[in-house]
């Protein structure tokens, strides 16, 4: 088996949790053999314990045993070459997929596919909402008996595709896809005054998509264009209410996301002007369409002339081009433009009448239009001894829509510009390093503060980091080591600091300063011919000091802080010809900091910290009964803890608490059966 090094990190182990279950024991000896090979596994799993985090997305939350069946089966046809495929992965499980493909290379080919798509919230309800999962839902008093509820979605899919190449230059495909989502997510309705209700919303939707492409592949030049269309149909457009607080009529019912639609048209190609030198372009233009009828039955008061649906359309429109070539041996030209326009389209008008003088809304919809340009440019020069030279000039306008009464404080334009060099050098043949720094600044129009119906300032309390000016300087450092023959290393440091120049307009509000480190290392060593052994530790830590101001005007700091540590080894052996065996360990603890303060008047408590780490322990082995037989097992432990207190301290006002098991361990335990032909 190939070594590896950072394939192993807690990301994609998580994300590959069961990937075990279904890897069939002639993947690593199929791309030895000359004719394709097919397998089938099949078992049973068991976990010995309700939990919520190990199987949010795969759907092994519960106790009990699970089956386990995994397919792979090809065959081809020497005389026509076609292919034969049918793949299926974690069948008898929520998170499933399977596909079939049949194909005649470089003529035509089609496939289908179907797969499953599981969520479960993290948390549990311990509420006496009655009615989740529908559109109608009933508020009990806080005195109602109360029972756990879980919520989750879950996506089935499927897929079709055909492709087709009409010569050596010519060829088309299709995709489609129908992707029906059900189930009900976290929700709630209402203000903390007079009250906040839990509300979970109900999930009946269907999204459809469709991609037609035709390409063209000639000797200089590539094309490829189409059609790509994407349709929301949601079965529910309102969430209707009974019982609850009095105090919130107004809201019910709450609308739903509504039905809405899309199309784009696009182009791309490359050219080859000369061996040295190659262009790129994209030319896009698509309109997203939303004309759902009103949720009717609303309790506020609605100005006429609205018409019956929103007539929303957002117009886009992509313009992307780019140029490589290498004048000189020894130097390399890249420049790059884009060009992103989101027009809102949408009908401005006024859908309220409850806004008054000194309210922070005029009854307006608020179009949400947003411009974005560009451009990089790079050159790279080869120098003596060695070293490279890069050097990069990147811009980045964004121009936004504005509202003439705004809750927060917005600026219609920011840009900023970076300036980077790297200098990279192969010092001998089994070590490389490279070191570069960034510079960028990001300025932009004078900030538009908060303003009220009636003209005059609002609190101005919310100063938005994105859209602030800053300073930022970035280092980068990296190796490669080939230390012996059977040891590797890789380095990464990135360190950046970041400075806020002033504050807003004079308000001292706004972040101050940041600054963020992190690195990693990895390793891989080869201990022998038959067992090979890696391992990595890597290290974040993030800061931003910022300030604020309540709405009674007292001026408070906060000194924010994620850091997170993350390390783990991984061992893989085949010490007998019958014998394979291996396993991963991982660690990761992820904290966040509040560090509040006060600057004016009394001393404030700052909110506590933080601390969650999941500790995995992955094992498995196989055992050849015959040359294309055997037995699979695998063992996986599982421990997540925290002490958020986000949740735990939160009462909703009808009694409803969301909860969760700070300390979860869970085991499973797998034995599986695999067979694999020609």
């Amino acid at each position: 088996m190939k070594p590896q090094s950072s394939s192993f990190r807690l990301t994609a182990v998580a994300a590959a949790t069961f990937a075990a279950f279904s890897a069939f024991a002639a993947n690593e000896e199929a791309a030895e053999l000359t004719k394709p090979t097919s397998s089938v596994q099949f078992g049973l799993g068991y976990v010995d314990n309700d939990n919520r985090r190990f199987g949010q997305y795969n759907g092994l939350n519960q106790e009990g045993a699970y089956g386990l069946l995994g397919v792979d089966i090809v065959k081809r046809d020497d005389a026509t070459g076609t292919w034969l495929k049918l793949r299926g992965r974690n069948l008898g499980l929520d998170n499933q997929d399977l596909r079939f493909e049949h194909e005649a290379q470089g003529n035509w080919g089609y496939y289908v596919e179907f797969d499953q798509i599981p969520r479960s919230e993290p948390y549990q309800a311990f509420t006496g909402v009655q009615g989740i999962g529908s559109n109608v839902l009933t508020i009990p008093a806080v005195s109602t008996r109360t029972t756990l509820v879980d919520l989750e979605t879950k996506r089935e899919r499927i897929g079709l595709g055909f492709s087709k190449h009409f010569s050596e230059v010519w060829n088309f495909k299709v995709d489609f896809r129908n992707e029906e989502k059900k189930g009900a997510r976290l929700w709630g309705r209402g203000t903390t005054t007079p009250a906040f209700e839990f509300t979970p919303e109900p999930i009946d939707s269907t999204t459809r998509l469709l991609e037609a492409t035709l390409g063209y592949t000639g000797k200089n030049l590539q094309l490829s264009g189409g059609y790509f269309g994407t349709m929301f149909n949601n079965a529910y457009n309102g969430l209707s209410f009974s019982g609850g607080n009095a105090g919130l009529s107004t809201f019910n019912p709450i609308a739903l996301p509504p039905d809405n639609h899309s199309h784009q048209l696009f182009l791309s190609g490359a050219y080859t002007f000369t061996p040295t030198t190659q262009g790129n372009f994209k030319v896009a233009y698509g309109k997203a369409l939303q004309n759902d009828a009103f949720v009717t039955g609303i309790n506020v008061p609605m100005a006429p002339g609205i018409g019956n649906n929103l007539q929303g359309r957002i117009d886009t429109t992509l313009v992307q081009m780019g140029i490589t070539a290498r004048p000189m041996p020894k130097l390399t030209l890249r420049g790059n433009l884009r060009y992103d326009d989101r027009d809102d389209k949408t009908p401005v008008l006024r859908y309220s009448t409850l806004a008054t003088g000194t309210s922070t809304f005029n009854g307006d919809n608020e179009p949400r239009s947003n411009r974005t340009t560009t451009g990089n440019f790079e050159a790279s020069y080869m120098l003596p001894m060695a070293f490279r030279l890069i050097g990069g000039l990147d811009y980045e306008e964004k121009k936004r829509s504005l509202s003439q009464v705004r809750i927060v404080s917005h600026r219609d334009r920011t840009d900023e510009t970076s300036y980077r060099a790297e200098l990279r050098r192969s010092v001998s043949d089994t070590l490389t390093g490279a070191i570069g720094y960034i510079h960028s600044s990001r300025d932009g129009s004078p900030f538009l503060q908060t303003t009220l119906n009636n003209g005059t300032a609002g609190s101005n309390v919310v100063a938005p980091i994105h859209l602030a000016n800053r300073d930022r300087d970035k280092i980068r450092l990296s190796a490669n080591w080939q230390a012996t023959e059977p040891l590797s290393l890789q380095f990464v440091l990135d360190q950046s600091q970041d400075k806020y120049e002033g504050d807003r307009d004079g308000s001292g509000l706004g972040p101050r300063k940041g600054e963020s480190q992190n690195y990693s290392i990895d390793a891989s060593y080869i201990f022998n011919d038959k067992v090979q052994g890696t391992a990595y530790f890597s290290r974040n830590d993030t800061k931003l000091d910022q300030s604020s101001r309540t709405s009674g005007g007292q001026l408070w700091a906060a000194a924010l802080q994620n850091t997170g540590d993350s390390m783990g080894l991984g061992l893989r052996g085949k010490p007998y010809a019958w014998l394979e065996m291996g396993g991963d360990v991982s660690y990761s603890d992820i904290t966040d900091k509040y560090g509040q303060s006060a600057i004016t008047g009394a001393a404030i408590a700052s909110l506590p910290e933080v601390t969650t780490k999941l500790t995995r322990l992955q094992l498995f082995a196989k055992f050849a009964t015959q040359k294309n037989a055997g037995v699979r097992l695998d063992y996986i432990y599982d421990r997540f803890s925290t002490n958020d207190w986000t949740w735990s301290t939160w009462t909703y006002s009808d009694g409803t608490r969301m909860l969760q098991d700070p300390v979860q361990k869970v085991n499973f335990v797998g034995v599986s059966y695999y067979y694999r032909w020609q």
